[in-house]
């Protein structure tokens, strides 16, 4: 009886030392959840320190071929830095064909079928409202949503390569990151809708003002070592081209929809690194089109799953 007794004593204060863990540090995702290419994880509806924000994302749903994600977020820790709502990106987390993101902040703009309360800042340390990522037919490739930041750069992380048309980025060295990025296309055009060919390079009045080119690029990694490599660094790559324009002030549609960045962060259940996306450069003509810069960069990033 004694023993018995002794045994509960033990079991109570090892109890009561985990509950005043949580009420000092803060629980929030299970820490038995996987953490896919050093990815922050939580089921939706539960909540993740990310970026200076406590954030949650919760009540996935498909509305007008849209993902359609419900955001709340607070700073962490009150006075301390954190990242510009402008500045926090959406994807879609699954087997997707071609990823799919967009920062949230004017995500649901244009799509007038929807009665939502679109994502907003009510002040800088406010985050509310809902986030449509898409278009999307396939809505069985999706797990979940990811977040990160194309500004959040892990230290010591970065390697950079020379984009230019019309060759755009040869392949990258798989030692520098344990990732290859190359070219599948490349196609560029002037502010005004005019498209630049091989054969317009030797006009000098192409290269005056502004314009932009599309880059298609193949994306590759070894599983095991990209995701060891990722649980070590922090976190999963990112690919950054520059140079570019903030949100909203895009040269193009295409620019707007694909953006500057994506994240490398398949599903965990496929057994290949493998993406296929696109990117935009864009702002001055020469700096967009012969002397842009594609990077691999690591950051700190979050999954919201939706179902195993």
């Amino acid at each position: 009886m004694q023993t018995l007794r002794a045994l509960i004593a033990i079991l109570s204060v090892a109890l009561l030392g985990l509950v005043a863990g949580c009420l000092v540090a803060g629980c929030s995702a299970p820490a038995s959840l996987p953490r896919p290419y050093g990815a922050s994880t939580a089921k939706l509806g539960e909540s993740i320190t990310l970026l200076g924000w406590n954030l949650s994302v919760s009540n996935l749903r498909f509305e007008s071929n849209y993902v359609l994600v419900d955001v709340d977020g607070a700073p962490s820790e009150q006075g301390k830095p954190h990242a510009k709502q402008e500045d926090i990106r959406f994807g879609l987390y699954g087997a997707v064909a071609h990823p799919i993101e967009t920062y949230g902040l004017g995500s649901c703009s244009g799509i007038a079928s929807l009665t939502i309360s679109p994502l907003s800042a009510p002040n800088p340390d406010r985050l509310t409202g809902t986030v449509c990522v898409g278009p999307l037919d396939d809505q069985s490739a999706v797990r979940g949503v990811y977040v990160y930041s194309p500004r959040d750069r892990i230290t010591g992380t970065t390697a950079a390569y020379p984009v230019a048309f019309p060759v755009g980025v040869l392949p990258t060295n798989r030692s520098d990151t344990g990732v290859i990025v190359q070219s599948s296309s490349v196609e560029a055009w002037r502010a005004d809708g005019t498209m630049v060919t091989q054969a317009s390079l030797g006009d000098p009045g192409v290269f005056n003002g502004n314009g932009y080119m599309l880059l298609g690029l193949d994306i590759s990694a070894i599983k095991a070592q990209y995701s060891d490599e990722s649980a070590n660094r922090g976190g999963p790559l990112m690919v950054v081209v520059a140079p570019t324009l903030p949100p909203g002030q895009g040269l193009s549609h295409a620019c707007a929809v694909y953006g500057s960045s994506v994240l490398v962060l398949p599903d965990a259940k496929l057994d290949a690194v493998q993406l296929k996306a696109s990117l935009c450069t864009q702002g001055d003509i020469n700096e967009a089109l012969l002397y842009a810069t594609l990077s691999l960069v690591g950051t700190h990033a979050a999954v919201w799953i939706s179902r195993d």
